[in-house]
């Protein structure tokens, strides 16, 4: 037998003995078991059973498994930014490999939005749309979760706040920007669909946020700057992340909503009650997660164009 082979069946037994068994047992049980066919790894019955129209309106279909397509993105930027947070030690050139692939997601979730805009039926949106309500994008707790683990806590509070040392999250958290978004169109209250989504998510945004506090995105940079380790690529990737999200992701909502919801006559509601003439534009947003890398001039044209001018 040749001696890498049985090195490996040394190292399998080691490995199988701190469970209690001997490696033949676990030799035999491979004799068993099946192969691995890749509808089985990836579950693929299962992951198309979970598209589920609540209409008869064929457009429904797309919206549907667009949004579920978005949320999987959403799941490997997270992923790929818990790295970054936890790396000990952090290097840039992990932390720019790792950004680097959240931008190419972005970036995919920009291009894909043409399948909302060019994509469906206008007149089938209108009349499915109304099958949904309250729901809404806009309760789409990964999105905010990118958010928290992106930047200090303060950068996502409504202008008016200014926070001290003391303040506690839990404290800031009906604070943050979004929330004014989710402003009833009439009477100025919180939607139904904010209430639902706080009820179901706001400890849970408070504890990621604690979390955070220390090893989101911008914190785990300033480390890197500070010691004189962040390097020219790694503050053009972060650049780039920056304007991709709070810039041209949350422009092409908004190419999407006046496609769908705008009309001479007026604006059609949002399903959820947000007000998205105000609150989609970037340039009435000015959300920026890295506001040390951005120059005064930048920041005061934030959001006006698809690039800022140095980009």
């Amino acid at each position: 037998m040749h001696e890498s082979l049985i090195d490996k069946l040394n190292q399998l037994e080691l490995k199988f003995a701190a469970t209690g068994q001997d490696l033949a047992a676990y030799l035999d049980g491979l004799l068993q078991a099946d192969y691995l066919t890749y509808w089985d790894y990836i579950h693929l019955e299962t992951l198309l059973s979970l598209q589920k129209p609540k209409t008869p309106y064929p457009d429904e279909l797309i919206f549907v498994t667009y949004h579920q397509i978005t949320e999987l993105y959403f799941k490997l930027i997270l992923h790929e930014i818990a790295q970054i947070a936890d790396a000990e030690p952090l290097t840039s050139a992990f932390f720019t490999a790792r950004i680097k692939r959240v931008n190419q997601y972005f970036a995919l979730l920009e291009q894909s939005f043409g399948v909302l805009i060019t994509g469906m039926d206008r007149e089938q949106f209108l009349k499915f749309r109304m099958a949904l309500l309250p729901t809404s994008g806009f309760q789409s707790v990964q999105f905010r979760e990118i958010e928290i683990t992106s930047t200090d806590f303060s950068n996502l509070l409504a202008s008016t706040q200014h926070p001290t040392e003391t303040t506690t999250i839990a404290e800031l958290y009906d604070s943050m920007y979004w929330k004014q978004g989710a402003t009833d169109l009439v009477t100025h209250q919180k939607t139904l669909a904010l209430q639902q989504f706080d009820q179901h998510y706001s400890q849970r945004l408070i504890r990621l946020a604690e979390t955070y506090r220390s090893k989101n995105l911008y914190r785990r940079f300033s480390e890197l700057q500070q010691a004189g380790l962040a390097t020219d690529e790694l503050i053009a990737g972060l650049r780039e992340y920056d304007w991709s999200v709070n810039v041209r992701w949350k422009l092409a909502h908004l190419r999407s909503a006046v496609k769908h919801l705008h009309k001479e006559q007026g604006d059609v509601k949002a399903t959820g009650g947000t007000n998205w003439q105000t609150y989609l534009p970037p340039v009435q947003q000015q959300r920026v997660f890295f506001p040390t890398l951005w120059s005064t001039t930048e920041l005061q044209s934030w959001g006006q164009s698809m690039r800022p001018a140095s980009m």
